[in-house]
């Protein structure tokens, strides 16, 4: 099997001949490990495109750093909102917002849409997505609504406004949803094999509103990013973190092929019978918040078998994820890469 035909089997639960792997070469890991991460990058490979191109993050201006040496960096970003950041390479937290008044939605000025590729930028994206194609599964993003939504305001004000059905929210959230649809027409005009949405609702024990608030809000709105794709061929990918159960058959409905869940939620066994009736695959992201922090390798290593095993991997439906964050002892990354390669020998 090509990486390609490896990941297309697995979103239709067919066997495959090793197990899949999409690796995500993400700043925060790199920023900590340096070198040593970016040679197990490109020494490990996956079946989503080449690692040969990743490189090492920028080195961080002084300017980012407290008279202590701590990291302590504030940025704007195009969207307007303020973000204070602690790590390296991780996701701050929004400290100012640009929409504080509904009544400005209006006159909120967030970034224009990706534009329309036509004419000869067309058909060079066409022709390195067909490159991409030859061998590897070519995956494009399509962008949150949710969470830019509590970037652009603050998190409670948006909870308060979606129990209250606040027409200006709706009006913001079309607006924010501009973005998705433009993302999703240019993985469309470019032949991408598949897109991939990301929204977390979920705390570690319930969804953060009512299942009906979700599927009045947001699954309408999905349903406009993934209708276009679903009728291209194209498959949704979907990334939610947190309890997502009580709305599990939703993405089913809207024609998402493959979610990316907090595995530490579910029970292996349940959570694969559920995704098979529903024809949903799984990315298995192994625990980043306990597992892969304050584990032993050993640990590490039988955590990946045994979620191999538990969710069929070779039979078809799920394939592993791997991404580094900051905090992650350099003994577990290894254990994490070696069984990989091992799995995929």
């Amino acid at each position: 099997m090509t990486s390609r035909e490896r990941i297309f089997a697995a979103l239709d639960y067919r066997p495959v001949d090793k197990v899949p792997l999409r690796i995500s070469a993400a700043a925060g890991g790199l920023h900590e490990h340096g070198q040593k991460l970016l040679d197990l990058f490109h020494g490990c490979g996956h079946d989503f495109g080449s690692l040969a191109e990743a490189t090492l993050p920028d080195p961080l201006p002084a300017t980012d750093f407290e008279p202590d040496g701590t990291y302590h960096a504030f940025r704007t970003d195009a969207w307007g909102t303020r973000w204070e950041y602690r790590i390296p390479g991780i996701w701050g937290h929004p400290v100012a917002w640009p929409v504080t008044d509904l009544d400005a939605v209006e006159e909120y000025a967030m970034p224009s849409s990706p534009a329309p590729l036509d004419g000869d930028a067309l058909a060079s994206a066409r022709r390195t997505v067909k490159a991409h194609q030859r061998r590897s599964f070519r995956l494009d993003g399509l962008g949150s609504l949710f969470e830019k939504l509590h970037s652009i305001r603050r998190f409670e004000d948006v909870l308060v406004d979606l129990a209250l059905d606040d027409p200006r929210l709706n009006r913001l959230a079309d607006r924010v949803l501009e973005h998705m649809l433009a993302n999703a027409e240019r993985a469309i005009a470019v032949g991408s094999d598949a897109a991939i949405a990301g929204d977390d609702f979920g705390t570690a024990t319930a969804l953060m509103m009512s299942p009906e608030t979700w599927r009045r809000f947001f699954k309408p709105r999905y349903e406009r990013v993934f209708a276009p794709l679903r009728q291209a061929g194209v498959r949704v990918f979907f990334h939610i973190c947190g309890h997502l159960e009580p709305i599990l058959p939703d993405f089913r409905d809207l024609g998402v092929n493959a979610i990316w869940p907090q595995l530490t939620l579910w029970v292996p066994a349940d959570l694969h019978a559920r995704c098979r009736d529903l024809g949903l695959a799984i990315e298995i992201h192994p625990d980043r918040g306990d597992l892969m922090q304050r584990g032993t390798p050993d640990q590490v290593r039988e955590y990946v078998l045994r979620a191999v095993e538990d969710l069929h991997t070779l039979d078809g439906g799920s394939w592993l994820y791997i991404e580094i964050d900051p905090g992650f002892p350099w003994p577990n990354v290894e254990a994490l890469f070696n069984v990989a390669t091992e799995l995929r020998a």
